[in-house]
């Protein structure tokens, strides 16, 4: 008997069907005509095994489930009898094509198969799909009755939605960190002054992580049209997805813990690429610094109040009439040798180059008549070119699902690096069109899909405006590695779609200087990694609008703890470098951008550790504590915008950032540490809540020059002496900042930072492991692995949360040092040299013999 919601469900698609059959006008072609059939899959009329899954029919249609992997379920649906090539824009062909071999089961009521950590059950009737592990545990199930709908070529997909699930993802959507209750549209957007329920925004990435009692599972709907998710928004304990044209092709990625879903994901869409160093550094950004002048101002005046930074950038202002690939000779006249000023002084410039080249027949416009005479902008459905209005005016567009013209558009990157631009910036590729009513191209513009793994067709805008802005980025970063095959790319882009961060950075657009925009930065970052982009920002201090003195100082000590910290201004707005608003606000600023640069070896190890695992740098708490609670749902439910920059440091602003109200820090159920005092904090009563557990809540009084940090027990911190960039080579000892607890290890990465040598092994890898002892603390500091040659000689050792002295080191069992003692700061500090064999230490609070296994 069908549950009461069943019916629901039941009575909403009849509804939904008759509704489209009475209200879809003959005018619209036969497009709709077809739309406004209700078509659901029918019981299974055959089954075919499959060396690695299942081939069911019923009826006219098919459903082809297989398992890529043993943890990767790949399911395809089509209601036409055939399905569609075997092609996508996100998944890679490699990926596609793996597959393992299964046991097949065949009961009474259900066909399906096993692998060796999932079983696939799927009901004869009603063709639903249920996902459990073979210890039975439930991981997705089609809502029962038709779980599949048919509107002619529109689709959708129903699954139950437990009471105790929670979905996070879909990149920078905004609105809270966890997306049950919510429904989103997926369709790339220029939405300038954006707020907290605007939908849809720039990306659209289909992909989502169930997170139910510390298991996890992804969701990835590879589906390039305009698409919708719906977790139990319009049903109660129903989530659904499905897009208005285009396959069924979805996956299943499943993962004992969230780390293995995003690794699942990240071998399916491929991962990122490991950037630049200098792009960790401080950027400073405006729309626009207009002329040379001015940005040799900026630049000089960071310098002359020491305040790191790398990045400087410039906004369309630089080109002529706004047309891209060109310098405005009036406002910037000796530009390469600008340049080369800036990067003497150590900074990178990043250009903006947006894709709406400006329509100039005739008028020596060099990426216009290349762009024409090599057919690479898109066409109108009668053949004509498709102009619209942007920046420069009447555009036109490339046609980058062509490899042809991605190739072309690479090529205009030439004389721009060659003037010693360092990186690119692709904004507005939505694609943003000006002065129409649905703000980008008309659904019938033309691309002409010549691409590697897809057959030779045309496709209409409806089909290739969501991955649009990434193929743009794509041609962008493959360009730049034609020309400099050496240098490692970087590219910014605003728009993008699933497996885009094989490409470029992003940022989440056009945010405005409010303190709800602060408090939206966190979940709308921290779900963005969750999406594969874990390397990305936010425009710090808002673009939109003039942030008061404590506004901007608060995004800026927050900024400085994200993977991209950026600052950037709409033009005619108030300045937001870090010096305006005076002398007392510049040194807060300062303090946390020199502490960023001092963590530039953590950061950078974090960096590299997400292009080997897509384990986001910046990082929900779930992520590292899957079972924090009593119950295992979320502690970010519960947490406010804490979040983890990587696994050993946790950032808490407050929950309200413009309220002057005390709040509550929840810490995971470990023992931290204060990061800017040393000391271990101490263990109170834990919170009133059953469903929370063994939490240690600590009451934090707001201040604008504080924000608190803590340090998760056993962590090994790498660090540096501050420098006025990531160009200049420190100047002293590294230090490893050891925190004792449980599973106490730590690592260090390094390479050149600039080149990709480190693809053939040109790095060095080191490993850190502590153990308390009942004598005191065994250090062991692993070997230099790798050929690459650090800048240190010695290590400066700190170790927090000691307040006993004077203290005694035995090295390698033959040397006994004396330490340091900070009683301020709660450590011992010693300096031991590094010759790259690695050092074992023994650490005491007072002189005595110790024993150690020598290397």
């Amino acid at each position: 008997m069908m549950k009461c919601w069943q019916w629901i469900v039941l009575v909403i698609l009849v509804l939904r069907s008759a509704v489209a059959v009475c209200s879809s006008p003959a005018t619209d072609g036969e497009r709709r005509a077809k739309s406004s059939v209700l078509f659901f899959l029918a019981p299974m009329s055959s089954s075919t095994p499959l060396e690695n899954g299942i081939e069911l029919r019923s009826g006219n249609a098919v459903m082809n489930v297989v398992a890529l992997r043993d943890d990767v379920i790949r399911i395809r649906i089509s209601s036409d009898g055939s399905l569609p090539e075997d092609a996508s824009w996100a998944v890679l062909a490699t990926a596609r094509s793996q597959k393992v071999d299964v046991i097949h089961e065949d009961g009474v009521e259900a066909i399906g198969f096993r692998t060796k950590l999932l079983r696939v059950r799927i009901d004869r009737k009603t063709l639903a799909l249920t996902l459990a592990d073979l210890e039975g545990n439930i991981l997705q199930k089609d809502a029962p009755g038709w779980p599949v709908e048919f509107h002619g070529k529109t689709f959708r997909i129903y699954k139950e939605m437990p009471k105790d699930e929670h979905y996070f993802g879909l990149g920078d959507k905004v609105g809270p960190l966890d997306r049950r209750g919510q429904s989103f549209t997926l369709w790339n957007t220029d939405f300038y002054n954006f707020q907290e329920s605007s939908d849809p925004i720039y990306k659209s990435i289909p992909f989502f992580l169930a997170f139910r009692a510390g298991r996890a599972m992804g969701v990835l709907l590879d589906n390039t049209w305009r698409s919708s998710f719906d977790f139990g928004k319009q049903v109660r304990d129903v989530y659904s997805f499905g897009a208005e044209d285009g396959p069924i092709d979805y996956y299943l990625i499943y993962g004992q813990d969230a780390k293995q879903v995003l690794s699942g994901y990240t071998w399916l869409t491929g991962p990122a690429p490991l950037p630049p160093r200098w792009s960790f550094g401080y950027q400073q950004s405006r729309y626009s610094y207009e002329t040379e002048s001015q940005l040799r101002e900026v630049a000089a005046r960071l310098r002359a109040d020491q305040i790191p930074a790398d990045v400087l950038y410039l906004d369309i202002d630089y080109q002529k009439s706004n047309r891209p690939f060109t310098v405005d000779p009036e406002k910037f006249p000796h530009f390469a040798d600008m340049l080369a000023d800036l990067k003497q002084q150590k900074f990178h410039v990043v250009g903006i180059t947006d894709l709406h080249i400006a329509d100039l027949p005739g008028a020596g416009y060099a990426p216009f008549e290349t762009g024409s005479s090599g057919d690479h902008f898109v066409r109108n459905a009668d053949g004509s070119t498709f102009v619209g209005m942007v920046w420069p005016g009447p555009s036109v567009f490339p046609d980058f699902t062509q490899k042809s013209t991605r190739e072309w558009w690479g090529e205009l990157y030439k004389p721009f690096v060659a003037e010693g631009l360092s990186g690119f910036w692709n904004d507005m590729n939505e694609p943003s069109v000006f002065n129409v009513p649905n703000g980008t191209m008309p659904d019938d513009v033309q691309h002409r899909i010549e691409e590697p793994g897809f057959a030779k067709r045309t496709a209409t805008h409806r089909e290739i405006h969501n991955v649009y802005g990434m193929e743009n980025s794509r041609a962008t970063y493959e360009g730049l590695l034609n020309i400099s095959p050496q240098a490692r790319p970087f590219v910014l882009t605003r728009a993008t779609y699933a497996g885009g961060q094989r490409y470029a950075l992003t940022w989440t657009g056009d945010d405005s200087s409010s303190w709800n925009h602060l408090r939206l930065t966190t979940p709308m970052l921290l779900n963005l990694g969750l999406s594969g982009f874990g390397f990305c920002g936010a425009d710090v201090g808002g673009f939109i609008g003039t942030p008061t003195p404590d506004l901007l100082t608060k995004w800026m000590e927050v900024g400085a703890f994200q993977p991209i910290d950026r600052n950037h201004a709409e033009k005619g707005t108030g300045h937001k470098e870090p010096w305006v608003d005076g002398p007392e606000q510049e040194g807060i600023r300062r303090r946390y951008i020199d502490e960023r640069y001092k963590l530039m070896p953590y950061l950078y190890t974090i960096a590299e550790e997400l292009t080997r695992t897509g384990v986001p740098m910046m990082r929900p708490l779930f992520l590292e504590f899957p079972f924090a609670t009593a119950d295992a749902h979320p502690l970010d439910l519960d947490s406010g915008n804490e979040f983890l920059l990587g696994s050993a440091l946790l950032v808490t602003p407050q929950p309200y950032p413009d309220r002057k109200d005390d709040y509550r820090v929840l810490l995971p159920p470990v023992r931290w540490y204060n990061y800017w005092t040393g000391q271990q904090i101490e263990k109170h009563e834990t919170v009133p809540d059953k469903t929370l557990g063994d939490l240690d809540p600590v009451e934090e009084h707001p201040s604008v020059e504080d924000l608190p940090i803590f340090v998760r027990e056993g962590s090994i911190l790498p660090m540096q002496p501050l420098t006025e960039s990531t160009s200049e080579v420190p100047q002293g000892p590294l230090t490893l900042r050891v925190y004792p607890g449980s599973n106490c290890h730590g690592s260090l990465y390094q390479d050149d930072g600039t080149t990709t040598s480190y693809r053939q092994g040109d790095f060095l890898r080191m490993e850190f492991s502590c153990e308390e002892v009942a004598s005191g603390l065994r250090l062991h500091i692993g070997r230099h692995q790798g050929p690459y040659q650090p800048w240190w000689k010695q290590l400066q050792v700190e170790v927090y949360g000691w307040n006993q002295g004077p203290s005694y080191i035995l090295i390698n069992n033959k040397t006994e040092i004396a330490s340091t003692l900070d009683s301020v700061r709660h450590m011992i500090s010693l300096t031991i040299p590094d010759d790259g064999r690695g050092t074992d230490l023994e650490i005491h609070p007072q002189p005595q013999s110790a024993v150690v296994v020598p290397h």
